[in-house]
């Protein structure tokens, strides 16, 4: 018996395998645990005033409650700036795209909209958290389920077209064993895009030197590396799509300003955009790496935070984060 969630958050459970006669207590039993499955990826951990995934507990650092789906319903419109409104980079042809996944899905607002705009694909977004909007209010070729990307090699039922993954700098304990699983899992000629920030954040002069920022961005990494989650893999992926056999691999950069000191009128809009994700998300991103990784206190982690903040906002701080985007594609 296999159990997958379905587009509305149920348990579709394959029973194909059983005899039509078989035992009624049987089914009994396979409906309860059903049930119970369901319901305990809903009972999501708290912790320091956070929740967290329940499915498979502990393996992602930053929370899933309301505050942090707002911020990255956020960052996917930060990410749409950058990218002039481009929801992937990689060429797709209408034609040959049938199946598409989305790794690491969030709110599904990506996914979403992907299915929007290709009505004509079938789209799968997965994640730990089942925080995606429930039927009818997604499209009908767009649906969700509840999986973790690097528990076991990956079975889905069908081959993809293209496989999206962004914001995965934190996910993975072995993103290039990822990798290498969603080449398996495409068609010949499909494609694998990674949009993905990188830390840590950089600057362009000395301003950020002996700042809370730049302490920040040093203990975060520091604890991520600690719990096996190094949060600094993203410049690797093209490295590891190469190992992994795609061809025609492009690597594009784009960059975002923690505050409004470039000129620029676009530069200062993403600057603005990039401002308020990171207020929004530099508590999600410090509080369970800190405490868990260093054993920090939640007020030690709140005291540098109320410090980084100050930094963020201060435009002598010539501070940015680059994001790079990798794709490549499975030889035909």
């Amino acid at each position: 018996m296999t159990a997958t969630m379905n587009d509305s958050w149920g348990m579709e459970v394959d029973s194909s395998s059983s005899n039509g006669d078989a035992d009624s207590a049987l089914g009994t039993d396979i409906q309860s645990s059903t049930v119970s499955l369901r319901e305990s990826i809903f009972k999501y951990h708290e912790e320091n005033g956070r929740t967290y995934h329940a499915f498979n507990s502990g393996k992602y650092i930053l929370p899933n409650d309301d505050a942090e789906q707002e911020r990255l319903d956020l960052q996917h419109h930060l990410f749409l700036l950058t990218l002039d409104e481009k929801l992937h980079l990689a060429p797709l042809s209408t034609r040959s795209l049938h199946n598409v996944l989305d790794i690491g899905t969030g709110t599904g607002i990506w996914a979403t909209e992907f299915a929007q705009q290709y009505p004509g694909a079938s789209v799968l977004g997965t994640d730990l958290s089942p925080i995606q909007p429930l039927s009818p209010g997604v499209p009908p070729n767009c649906r969700f389920e509840v999986s973790d990307a690097e528990d076991q090699p990956w079975d889905f039922s069908r081959k993809f077209d293209y496989i999206h993954g962004r914001a995965m700098l934190s996910c993975f304990r072995s993103p290039s064993w990822v990798i290498n699983q969603a080449f398996l899992s495409l068609q010949p000629g499909g494609y694998l895009e990674m949009q993905d920030p990188q830390m840590p954040i950089t600057c362009i002069d000395t301003t950020m030197s002996d700042t809370a920022l730049e302490r920040w961005t040093t203990v975060v990494p520091e604890a991520a590396e600690k719990l096996g989650r190094a949060v600094t893999n993203s410049k690797n992926y093209g490295k590891y799509m190469e190992g992994a056999g795609f061809v025609d691999i492009v690597e594009k950069h784009f960059f975002w300003p923690l505050n409004s000191w470039p000129k620029g009128r676009r530069e200062k809009l993403i600057a603005m955009w990039t401002q308020q994700n990171l207020l929004d998300g530099i508590q999600a991103m410090s509080m369970a790496v800190l405490t868990r990784g260093l054993g920090w206190t939640r007020e030690e982690v709140e005291l540098l935070l109320m410090d980084a903040r100050k930094d963020i906002k201060n435009r002598h701080i010539h501070a940015y984060i680059d994001v790079v985007v990798f794709y490549g594609q499975k030889p035909e």
